[in-house]
């Protein structure tokens, strides 16, 4: 099965619309769009995580490309053999595909639970609700999906709800697994963000363990 991401000037979420349109005009070299996944359907592991970041993933437009949280998550992912290559994050005012990397990802994908960047890093839950269509269709056109690393609550949540489950079906837990439908499994983790780590709720060997365990689990 196909899946269609986002179209470029995506405009079922007015607030989100607006403010990518805002965006063009202050950062007009940015990717400023619904930020496609990165990595094949076909692979067994899928992470997901909140929403593009401004100066990161809406600016680059790859996933978790040019923020904090990107160093977390390559950096776990190329340890663990999931990933290939090398990872450069540009900052501040990048360039979208400016990064000359050759990272490539290894039986993985990478998404999001919202495609768009949203102010101040906070989706609503209309917004949430709405592209929750493409995570929903995303996971379904994964035919040897086993693995949901869930980065986050409100990704938890997505997952649940895109794989027809309610959300009190289970509890956000770190490191924790949740069996969903059709075998696959939801794992939870804190989100690998700059807050998280410069609180120490996550640290990097954490999130490592996180990403060793869906490994196993692949290859079990």
């Amino acid at each position: 099965m196909s899946f269609t991401p986002p179209s470029h000037d995506c405009q079922l979420c007015p607030r989100l619309y607006a403010f990518r349109e805002q965006n063009r005009s202050d950062y007009p070299s940015f990717f400023n769009a619904p930020v496609p996944p990165f990595g094949q359907l076909d692979v067994q592991l899928l992470v997901v995580g909140l929403a593009p970041g401004l100066k990161g993933a809406n600016a680059t437009g790859r996933p978790f490309t040019g923020d904090y949280a990107g160093d977390i998550l390559y950096a776990s992912l190329l340890k663990n053999g999931l990933a290939k290559g090398s990872y450069e994050s540009p900052r501040g005012m990048a360039i979208s595909g400016a990064f000359k990397d050759n990272l490539t990802l290894t039986n993985c994908r990478i998404t999001n639970a919202v495609r768009c960047v949203p102010p101040e890093n906070k989706p609503e839950n209309d917004e949430i609700k709405q592209c929750n269509t493409f995570l929903k269709k995303e996971i379904t056109a994964m035919p040897n999906l086993k693995i949901i690393v869930s980065l986050g609550l409100i990704s938890h949540n997505a997952v649940l709800k895109a794989t027809g489950h309610k959300a009190g079906y289970a509890k956000f837990t770190h490191g924790v697994m949740h069996k969903l439908t059709d075998g696959i499994q939801l794992l939870d983790s804190y989100h690998c963000s700059r807050y998280n780590i410069n609180t120490g709720r996550l640290t990097q060997a954490m999130f490592d363990e996180i990403i060793a365990s869906a490994k196993k689990l692949l290859i079990a």
